[in-house]
């Protein structure tokens, strides 16, 4: 326990909380019980408890995630002669806690876990308690299933309704059983589990979903009624279309797009593509998170029959937006489209992510409760409640890894970014807001690399994809998959480079092919593929602007002695930065390289076995160096500032370039002054 939670816990908290981190990580990792910022945990000794604070995310939760409050005065509130207001009570949760004022905050939920007396309480939303809870006939099949352990509580709003909704079936119980409910079931919301130990914990909540996932009949393959599916060649244009329009259409500014992405999966297409699907999600919602995160209602969206170009899709869209908004007085967060899948929406990737999270569950849910006879949907009162809920702050994914920095929210996708440069660009993008997607033809590389920054940064804040830049088929296949996963593009940093270092008098063509493939042609089949994504967004968003932005070299920029394909690579690139830059503008698209000088400290020169200063080495490219120390001495030699170029120095630039709105075309050095322009 940190010093902090110390101040303001009793000495009896102190040797429980480990044992309740570990089980909230343990449940708050698990999707099939807490999506978004689902979930709360606590534990009490004394007549005080420690519970998971408001807005932290259950499964990253450590000390400093949990407040301190008096029991007996939360307890209270349930007889005292207060509005059902959440902004009212939260006020007064506040007053019980143990050291008002500071934060993290409790959340109104706190007052749930007060009034049952065990030691541990856990509340999650597991998908099949929900579908049991969802159906219209939960209470007789829990009571067939479980007998009386189970304890079903219809579905009431949250806040002190709630609370006290609980204490009268807990009463209840206790004066049929002698002692206090372990397992309580809200119809449409999810499950409290309470014991005296995290053990028992465990083996009540694998009974609960053991025992429902045992008795739950089979949906079947087509529970919407029978699928079709558009044609493979026309879904793929489908989706690099509406996915980076709806970034454009629904941003919160210029500067920031919505997050999207794509499912086809296929639970998604049972509802998208089934005949009855359309219908089903007219009857209303079925869970507060639900509502919250993934919206009440789905947008419907039949495309323009004719290819008409980025403008008439938008158009189009805008038109369907408008209209859902009118109708439900908020944009979309789920866009369903007739035999094609699901777009997501949110105010960033994760945003999306998580509403996709959620909608998937919710057709998991509601087919499961069809399957159980019906199934039990929300009021339109109760939908609105938790509107109006959300409207101050609820339905945001919870935890304190939430985007922030000079690239928050954007998308950037890094090419060569499994080592060396390309994953230091990478790493400084995401810690800097960015949702980084990793791009290189060591896809074991790049997908373990991106798993160390989701687990340094958060949930999907990177993706690793494989591509040969040289490939122009695995180029489309990087970039379509990049819209699947995140809508579209704000950055593309073409990195991936190689180089050969031999005389020209010696250098075998294959080997100078290969290096022009990749540097030069690898660049613009990227662009190629990269651009029209960037340009549906601006075609929606007519002040977004997007950055290519290419890591050139000093050897860009003037001659490299015995090193002609490498030079002469870097050279046209400049030539299609310049050019791209012209023809991209009216796109919004700024296009411009980088050229760094020498990254001495990169495997790209320290290598051991193939870096440069092995290289140059061989090939005699430095007079009388008889060691790499030498050659590297050599070359700190050459620039002024006396040492290499490092990422930190790159970062400078890019960043430079993506803020500015009134620079295209340019090749910007880094050198350390060893070239300068003219």
């Amino acid at each position: 326990m940190t010093s902090s939670t110390a101040k303001t816990a009793p000495q009896q908290l102190h040797g429980l909380l480990p044992a309740l981190i570990e089980l909230s990580r343990e449940y708050g990792a698990d999707p099939d019980l807490v999506l978004g910022g689902g979930g709360n945990t606590s534990v009490k000794a004394g007549g005080h408890m420690l519970v998971k604070a408001s807005g932290s995310e259950l499964a990253r939760v450590d000390a400093d995630d949990f407040v301190a409050v008096d029991q007996q005065a939360l307890t209270a509130l349930l007889d005292a002669e207060l509005p059902d207001d959440l902004s009212e009570l939260a006020s007064h949760i506040e007053s019980a806690r143990l050291q008002p004022g500071s934060s993290p905050r409790p959340s109104v939920e706190c007052i749930l876990h007060a009034l049952l007396p065990q030691t541990f309480i856990v509340h999650t939303h597991p998908t099949v308690a929900n579908i049991l809870g969802c159906s219209s006939r939960a209470e007789a099949l829990a009571a067939e299933w479980f007998g009386d352990d189970l304890v079903v509580a219809d579905y009431v709003d949250f806040g002190l309704s709630l609370a006290r909704h609980m204490r009268e079936h807990a009463s209840r119980y206790e004066a049929r059983h002698g002692q206090p409910p372990s397992l309580m079931l809200v119809r449409n919301h999810g499950l409290f589990v309470a014991a005296e130990s995290a053990d028992e914990v465990r083996k009540l909540m694998n009974r609960v979903t053991a025992t429902i996932a045992a008795k739950l009949p089979a949906p079947g393959d087509e529970p919407f009624g029978s699928v079709t599916r558009v044609g493979q060649e026309v879904a793929k244009r489908l989706i690099l279309g509406i996915a980076p329009a709806l970034r454009g259409l629904l941003a919160e500014s210029e500067t920031s797009l919505a997050g999207v992405c794509f499912d086809d999966s296929d639970r998604i297409m049972q509802l998208a593509g089934g005949t009855e699907g359309r219908k089903v999600t007219e009857a209303g919602a079925i869970t507060p998170d639900q509502v919250a995160y993934a919206g009440a209602a789905p947008m419907w969206f039949d495309p323009p029959e004719t290819n008409g170009g980025h403008r008439a899709l938008v158009e189009a869209l805008a038109g369907a937006i408008n209209r859902h908004t009118d109708h439900h007085g908020a944009p979309p967060r789920v866009v369903l489209v007739p035999g094609l899948g699901m777009f997501a929406t949110g105010r960033s990737p994760r945003g999306a992510q998580t509403a996709a999270a959620v909608y998937r569950q919710t057709i998991e849910i509601i087919a499961g409760s069809q399957a159980l006879g019906g199934v039990n949907f929300l009021t339109d009162a109760q939908r609105r409640f938790v509107e109006q809920a959300s409207g101050q702050g609820y339905g945001e994914p919870a935890g304190r890894h939430a985007s922030v920095g000079r690239v928050r929210n954007k998308v950037a996708m890094v090419t060569g970014a499994a080592q060396g440069f390309g994953l230091e660009i990478a790493q400084q993008l995401a810690a800097e807001g960015a949702f980084v997607l990793m791009a290189d033809i060591n896809e074991q590389g790049a997908a373990e690399q991106a798993a160390a920054i989701v687990e340094a940064h958060g949930p999907g804040r990177a993706v690793g994809l494989p591509v040969n830049v040289t490939d122009e088929q695995s180029v489309a296949d990087c970039l379509e998959q990049a819209v699947r996963h995140c809508g579209g593009l704000d950055v593309l940093i073409s990195n991936a480079g190689v180089l050969k270092a031999e005389s020209v008098k010696t250098q075998p063509l294959k080997d100078f092919q290969f290096v022009t493939a990749v540097n030069y042609t690898g660049y613009f089949v990227c662009v190629k593929h990269a651009a029209p994504i960037m340009a549906m967004q601006h075609a929606a968003c007519p002040d977004a602007r997007a950055d290519i932005i290419q890591i050139n070299s000093k050897s860009g920029l003037t001659g490299s002695n015995r090193n002609a394909a490498y030079a002469g690579s870097k050279f046209g690139g400049i030539g299609l930065t310049e050019s791209f830059a012209l023809e991209l503008i009216e796109d919004g698209i700024k296009v411009n390289s980088i050229c760094p000088g020498n990254f001495f400290d990169g495997p790209l020169w320290s290598d051991p076995d193939n870096g440069l200063f092995v290289q140059y080495l061989r090939a005699g490219k430095v007079p009388g160096a008889e060691t790499i120390e030498d050659v590297k001495r050599a070359y700190e030699a050459r620039v002024p500032m006396g040492r290499g170029c490092t990422t930190p120095d790159v970062m400078t630039a890019v960043y430079y370039l993506i803020e500015q709105r009134y620079e295209t075309g340019q090749a910007v050095p880094v050198t350390g002054g060893q070239v300068m322009l003219r």
